[in-house]
């Protein structure tokens, strides 16, 4: 069994009152996600988390990593992924795709996220995140 593990955040910012996440939707499947990608040796979570939204979306995050949900899957037979997201909260809000990777990004009011996310663990994050940046 092969073993990987990505960290990734729900970046947001406050948009006229609103919240407004960062969702991406990846070239390969078209599924509607969080921005997340592949730890490297030597990295801790948040620096790989900050590296990948970089690389994907040209934002740069301040992340809180209190905030700490896992997601954990087989995405091919023999392979178990870990995927470790925070909640980033974005220094600047324009974006530039990934071409290899990113085929579309949207700033989404974080209570319209779920309507749009593609799975389920996604929805329950986007939930989660939603009570903690309500709160603050």
């Amino acid at each position: 069994m092969r073993h990987e593990k990505s960290c990734g955040a729900i970046v947001y910012r406050r948009f006229h009152g609103n919240i407004e996440i960062l969702l991406i939707r990846h070239i390969n499947s078209g599924h509607w996600s969080f921005p997340k990608g592949h730890m490297e040796p030597g990295e801790t979570e948040v620096e790989t988390a900050i590296r990948e939204i970089r690389e994907e979306t040209s934002i740069d995050v301040i992340i809180d990593a209190t905030f700490r949900e896992t997601v954990s899957y087989s995405p091919k037979r023999d392979t178990q992924k870990v995927v470790v997201y925070f909640i980033g909260k974005a220094k600047n809000y324009d974006y530039v795709p990934q071409a290899e990777e990113i085929s579309e990004i949207r700033w989404v009011d974080i209570g319209h996220a779920a309507n749009m996310l593609t799975y389920e663990n996604d929805k329950n994050i986007v939930l989660k995140a939603r009570n903690i940046l309500k709160s603050t």
